[in-house]
């Protein structure tokens, strides 16, 4: 039979049939590319193989920059990660159960932009028993300091909780509010990448988000701080919760009398 029957019977066009092996051939076509990419990376191990291929074609190679990308990943070429090492904090105490108002305090940032595309930083404190969100600042930025001078007005105002929780954020970790909490209450930290931990200011977060930053568009930072201000008093006055018996927040607080459990066998807890 001849070779063009033979490949009109299987399919298979002459020029591939001719085509040699790979495991045939001895010499690599692309030898010479392949050492001047393994020598251009060691003398520039932060670039990648875009750079690569504008100085490969540079220096006369004639090449588009899908092969170099192939060579590139074929010889196992990498520009290395910078990863930063995330910081963990160090709980002072085991959260308890929020059994009662002022017991924990949960705490979170979220982020938002004016019509400038300018930051704006939004904290917000949640009571996790009575669901009220007892406080907040609206800036464009929040330091450590700038939370422990808040977190000092709010403890001046309603007592300092049993446990302040939180996610490992830089203002949360630092030597500012450790050295704020000092005896004041203790510090907890939820593990990183577990925002269900800290579920109920999640909850109002999304809330806050959904209610209030996602149908407003704010056009300066006084602007944000006026229309989130409102939203957090309808919020605690007005929006019923149903967790709460469809009750507001500080409509809750207010009837609510529970009282802390103790480490005694018998409960403190009252309605």
């Amino acid at each position: 039979m001849s070779e063009r029957m033979a490949c009109r019977l299987v399919g298979l066009s002459r020029s591939a049939y001719r085509r040699p092996l790979k495991g045939d051939t001895t010499a690599d076509p692309d030898r010479a590319l392949r050492d001047w990419l393994r020598a251009w990376a060691k003398k520039h191990p932060r670039y990648g193989y875009r750079r690569a291929y504008h100085d490969a074609r540079a220096e006369g190679w004639v090449v588009n920059h899908k092969k170099i990308q192939r060579l590139w990943r074929d010889e196992g070429l990498r520009v290395p990660q910078r990863r930063r090492r995330k910081r963990v904090g160090s709980s002072t105490v085991d959260a308890p159960t929020a059994d009662a108002p002022n017991v924990v305090w949960a705490v979170d940032f979220q982020f938002d932009a004016d019509e400038q595309g300018r930051p704006i930083k939004i904290c917000s404190i949640v009571d996790e028993h009575t669901r009220e969100c007892i406080g907040g600042l609206v800036e464009r930025s929040i330091t450590a300091d700038r939370l422990t001078a808040h977190l000092e007005d709010l403890v001046a105002a309603r007592g300092a909780p049993a446990v302040l929780r939180s996610d490992n954020g830089p203002e949360f970790i630092s030597e500012a509010m450790a050295d704020w909490a000092g005896t004041r209450t203790g510090l907890s930290y939820i593990p990183p990448g577990s925002p269900w931990r800290n579920g109920n200011v999640e909850s109002f977060n999304s809330r806050l988000r959904d209610e209030c930053l996602n149908i407003n568009s704010f056009y300066s930072l006084l602007h944000a701080q006026v229309v989130i201000g409102d939203w957090k008093d309808e919020y605690n006055h007005h929006r019923r919760h149903s967790s709460l018996g469809y009750l507001p927040p500080v409509e809750y607080a207010r009837q609510c009398n529970h009282q802390m459990e103790t480490d005694d066998s018998q409960s403190v807890r009252t309605e």
